[in-house]
């Protein structure tokens, strides 16, 4: 049994769904697991993680939308040190996960077809966000 970490940065540009799979798998792929488990880590509270449809973008819109219903810019927040998109970027976070857990089998992560893993950004300005990768496994 061994184990590996990394951190990459997701760039983003505003509020949106960024993918990042096709870095999880180069990563993973260099590391030369052949089973084990991911954990993929969102090192911040206004960004969280989804694995979501990749095949159809109106999923990404859909979903930023259903966001932008309940919990919406407004002045109602006590909580708005960095502008009026600071709380409700941290109400998102805390409705989707900062971690994720994805079994590794055949040196891949066991995702489904149409399936990806994003950074779902909850800011309106663009951010670095920085993503740690763990793997345990052999």
């Amino acid at each position: 049994m061994r184990q590996s970490v990394h951190k990459l940065a997701v760039q983003t540009k505003g509020r949106a769904l960024y993918e990042f799979t096709d870095k999880v798998l180069r990563w993973l792929a260099a590391e030369n697991f052949s089973v084990g488990m991911l954990t993929v880590y969102c090192r911040h509270t206004s960004a969280s993680l989804l694995i979501q449809e990749n095949a159809d973008p109106d999923v990404q819109t859909d979903l930023q939308n259903y966001f932008e219903e309940i919990a919406p810019e407004s002045d109602r927040y006590i909580h708005s040190a960095e502008g009026p998109d600071d709380m409700p970027a941290h109400l998102r976070a805390a409705l989707t996960q900062t971690s994720l857990s994805i079994p590794i089998v055949d040196g891949r992560p066991v995702l489904g077809t149409w399936q990806g893993i994003y950074l779902f950004e909850h800011r309106t300005r663009p951010h670095t966000r920085e993503i740690v990768l763990h793997v345990i496994g052999e």
